[in-house]
């Protein structure tokens, strides 16, 4: 691996590793503190971590906000980007089932999730129960995935979870790097066909501030996919780090539904 591909892979895996902790820890000391969510005014915050009053308010459950977030309309999400749709061809019909048949027969292994960590797969947040859609990621693949796209080796296989509690696979999470083109987009996935999206536009707390992850305003997180703070000035006012692009572009084929390039985030 180059300095510069090194150099990536470290950065994505600290990015991945950051949100992954804001959600598991959401969940851990939600429920932990039984409770006694922090509550913040809307007014711009004094010091970072400085609390006005505590409340009990049920809307205040970080989980739940986020995942209202995650499965909410994606064009209308201001943390959400979408790649522009093309006029369908026949050459894009062909090529996408020629992506969705070549996903199929070698993802197939993967159906026993215990294959998938075996080979490096690891679940994204597993600390976050009852997840509509369970991303299982290949730091390696994702690394891969930057300079060249193989329908066979995705960046995650997604699942979902089975009354019985077993994961059912249903496809695979496919990425691109975040400066790509429309056009670069379109030469792995048809635009016609499915649309990918870039997570944008996010405010996190400062590296040294991570406890900050539960803080609420007015019910929502102030930090996180969930929170309504999408611009710069907006951020710098509860202080914290703002963040324009957050991963790469990405785009689900759920291979094994019926509806296989619908996005069920």
């Amino acid at each position: 691996m180059s300095a510069t591909a090194g150099w990536m892979f470290d950065r994505s895996a600290r990015v991945v590793a950051a949100l992954a902790i804001a959600v598991s820890s959401a969940v851990a000391q939600g429920t932990s503190a039984a409770g006694a969510s922090h509550h913040h005014d809307a007014s711009p915050a004094a010091k970072a971590g400085s609390h006005d009053r505590c409340d009990n308010e049920a809307g205040a459950d970080p989980t739940s906000a986020v995942h209202e977030a995650m499965n909410g309309a994606m064009g209308a999400n201001p943390h959400m980007r979408m790649s522009p749709m093309r006029t369908e061809t026949a050459a894009d019909s062909a090529r996408a089932q020629t992506i969705v048949t070549t996903a199929r027969a070698a993802l197939a292994k993967y159906k026993d999730v215990r294959v998938a960590e075996r080979e490096g797969y690891r679940m994204f947040a597993p600390n976050v129960k009852n997840q509509p859609v369970y991303h299982f990621t290949k730091i390696a693949a994702a690394v891969r995935e930057r300079f060249k796209f193989d329908p066979a080796q995705p960046s995650s296989l997604l699942y979902k979870k089975n009354p019985d509690g077993s994961l059912r696979l249903v496809g695979a999470m496919y990425t691109a790097p975040k400066d790509a083109s429309p056009a670069e987009l379109n030469a792995r996935v048809p635009l016609s066909i499915a649309q990918w999206h870039l997570h944008t536009n996010m405010c996190v707390p400062k590296f040294s501030q991570r406890g900050r992850w539960l803080e609420v305003s007015n019910g929502k997180p102030v930090f996180g996919p969930a929170s309504p703070i999408a611009t710069l000035d907006a951020c710098d006012k509860v202080n914290g780090r703002f963040m324009p692009v957050v991963f790469n572009w990405m785009v689900h084929a759920n291979v094994y539904e019926s509806d296989v390039w619908g996005d069920h985030h």
